[in-house]
């Protein structure tokens, strides 16, 4: 099953940290890349999402990356230890203060078809290979993935709580960030033996986990072909990932909201009445927040659509239907027709508003947003015809989508806040081993 282990990776300074972290690269646009650049000279993003064309920026990522470690900008942890990682965050939408735990460890890179790391989302060959070319750049693992393991007891949370403080500062975001590092060896052996047992879920970071494996296997064959003789525990055969329990009522999947535009024509009334076979539809009249409340409170597979003029209907499957006739849902697994997502993307994008598989997975007509009044006041300025409201995806349902050996659609998931990008980078020398203890 899972083998994790603990990490002597390189890192800033912790006094630095809150001038050089970063989100992951995947939700930073130019603009804020700019800020972040013009922030620190050491800024992360210096070298996760360097500047230049085709092989000068990930040259340019390798130079950097080389230099501050020669300057001392990154220095190497001196013993193993697993990072205990807190957030604090108020939630998207508001409310009161939640604090969520994981730690940050090595975990070996295994092919997905072994099955001991479960992903729940396809991913795209663009990303992969932007993340592929970087790692063999600077031999690196630079931001972590976000996998789930399910420990219901809470066992391991004493030993992850033993650890000394190493980091705590905030983000822009206002995000409390802190970081403990356990290094008893009794401790990080009891957390190494309790994995040993557990399959691991990926929450965040898939294009990244993949390249990982492809990193892991380029550089072993080309340790062999020069007559190198690595082991079975050396840097590259391992990446780097924030572990989270699963079971802890900290971890909060929040909804992603799709908004659709760019059809050819769309009609709100017709559209009500290509879903009749399939779904209820309740008129809705009131703030966009009791309609999130209605939705909330209607059950897992309810869906909310929007139009402009604030018409709304919450949508629920009609009693009895069997979603197994539908034409596109039903050549689906049993296990995503009791996915929301699934209703969405199958039965409504791709069987009512004719959006293809791959105009889905090229956002063609679609964009995902976490704040409902993004969409409405596109919406109300004719940049959008139509907007869905989801309810999260409970973590059940995807972990149980992800056993079966299936994937949910695009952005089933929404967990916050971010893993930032620059607590710590993992080393992928071949000739170096990572240490058990």
């Amino acid at each position: 099953m899972a083998d994790i282990a603990p990490m002597r990776p390189l890192h800033y300074d912790p006094a630095l940290m809150p001038m050089v972290v970063a989100p992951p690269y995947d939700v930073i646009d130019e603009n804020m890349r700019a800020q972040l650049a013009a922030k620190h000279e050491h800024n992360v993003v210096h070298i996760d999402l360097p500047q230049g064309e085709g092989e000068t920026k990930y040259n340019n990522a390798r130079e950097q990356f080389e230099a501050w470690q020669r300057n001392s900008v990154l220095v190497r942890d001196e013993s193993p230890a697993f990072w205990r990682y807190a957030q604090t965050f108020v939630p998207p939408g508001g409310g009161e203060p939640i604090t969520r735990k994981g730690f940050l460890s090595l975990v070996r890179a295994v092919p997905l078809s072994e099955r001991v790391i479960l992903p729940h989302e396809r991913t795209l060959k663009g990303p992969k290979l932007d993340r592929l070319m970087l790692s063999r750049a600077t031999r690196a693992t630079l931001s972590p993935q976000f996998m789930l393991y399910s420990d219901p007891d809470r066992t391991l949370d004493a030993d992850l709580d033993s650890g000394e403080p190493f980091a705590d500062f905030k983000t822009d975001d206002g995000i409390q960030q802190q970081l403990w590092r356990v290094t008893e060896p009794a401790a990080i052996q009891r957390i190494v033996e309790f994995m040993r047992d557990r399959t691991m879920l990926i929450a965040d970071g898939h294009h990244r986990y993949e390249t990982s494996v492809a990193i892991s296997e380029e550089f072993e064959a080309a340790a062999r072909a020069q007559g190198q003789v690595t082991s079975d525990r050396s840097e590259h055969r391992f990446t780097f990932a924030f572990l989270a329990n699963g079971d802890d009522p900290s971890l909060v999947v929040f909804p992603t909201h799709r908004l659709v535009h760019s059809l050819q024509s769309f009609d709100w009334l017709g559209f009500l009445r290509q879903l009749e076979p399939w779904f209820d539809a309740t008129f809705f009249n009131g703030r966009i927040n009791d309609l999130q409340s209605r939705l909330a409170s209607s059950g897992p597979l309810a869906i909310a659509a929007v139009a402009k003029g604030a018409r709304a209907a919450l949508l629920k499957l009609k009693p009895g239907v069997d979603v197994a006739k539908h034409p596109v849902l039903g050549r689906r697994p049993a296990v995503l027709h009791e996915t929301s997502v699934a209703l969405l993307h199958d039965m409504i994008l791709e069987g009512c508003l004719k959006i293809s598989p791959e105009a889905q997975a090229q956002k063609t007509n679609l964009k995902y947003l976490q704040e409902p009044k993004t969409g409405l006041s596109a919406l109300e300025r004719d940049e959008g015809q139509v907007l869905f409201l989801m309810n999260g995806t409970p973590l059940s349902v995807v972990r149980q989508v992800a056993e079966a050996g299936e994937v949910m659609p695009q952005k089933s998931t929404f967990f916050y806040p971010k893993v930032i990008t620059g607590l710590c980078f993992h080393t992928l020398r071949s000739d170096h081993s990572i240490s058990a203890s």
